[in-house]
């Protein structure tokens, strides 16, 4: 199962927060990863969510989707499911990993 950001979703990822402006990582979070996160636990697939293709990424905007993600449904979980490509900026596979460990309930780390 893949998510491919810049297809899906945008190629000009925004803020944090919907209230901020358009495309934000809440937004693909709320309306994109989780339902798709969800789907894929549920059937036990991996899901791969591929951020090529895309404008770059805000770090508040990968905190606030993968971040939120991980302290909706727990670090781990989120680690087990998602595995992430990006050949455009390879450092951002591990900077998200490091948002999704790092997160705790109610705390925003970018």
């Amino acid at each position: 199962m893949t998510l491919k950001i810049a297809e899906e979703f945008t190629e000009t990822p925004g803020p944090r927060f919907k209230s901020e402006g358009a495309y934000s990582g809440q937004e693909f979070r709320e309306g994109w990863l989780k339902p798709r996160f969800d789907q894929a636990e549920a059937s036990g697939q991996k899901l791969l969510v591929d951020l090529d293709g895309g404008f770059g990424y805000a770090t508040s905007f990968l905190e606030e989707a993968f971040g939120g993600l991980a302290r909706e449904c727990s670090p781990d979980r989120v680690l087990n499911v998602l595995e992430f490509k990006s050949n455009d900026e390879p450092y951002l596979s591990s900077d998200i990993e490091r948002y999704i460990r790092e997160s705790k309930t109610g705390s925003r780390a970018a």
